[in-house]
């Protein structure tokens, strides 16, 4: 289960960078929904390591909300590059 927490995590990051090294923003709104879905896999891994007591839920709450953050931040960015012209 740390392994696939660690590789979700990871991803995320890396997916922001490959769409943003990308030559259109097409494709770089398409990395920011990859990175969008590996968040989803991290919350989802997130609760079941609380459901079979890894993790207390205190700590499960404070990384969910950093990872909403996060996914505003991303809503928001990709909201603006489709307003983009061209």
């Amino acid at each position: 289960m740390v392994s696939q927490l660690r590789r979700a995590a990871i991803s995320v990051p890396s997916n922001i960078a490959e769409g943003y090294a990308r030559s259109s923003t097409k494709e770089f709104i398409y990395f920011l929904g990859v990175a969008r879905g590996s968040m989803a896999e991290l919350e989802t891994q997130l609760l079941l390591a609380q459901r079979v007591g890894y993790l207390p839920e205190s700590e499960v709450t404070d990384l969910q909300d950093r990872i909403d953050e996060v996914g505003r931040i991303l809503h928001a960015v990709v909201a603006g590059l489709r307003r983009r012209p061209g």
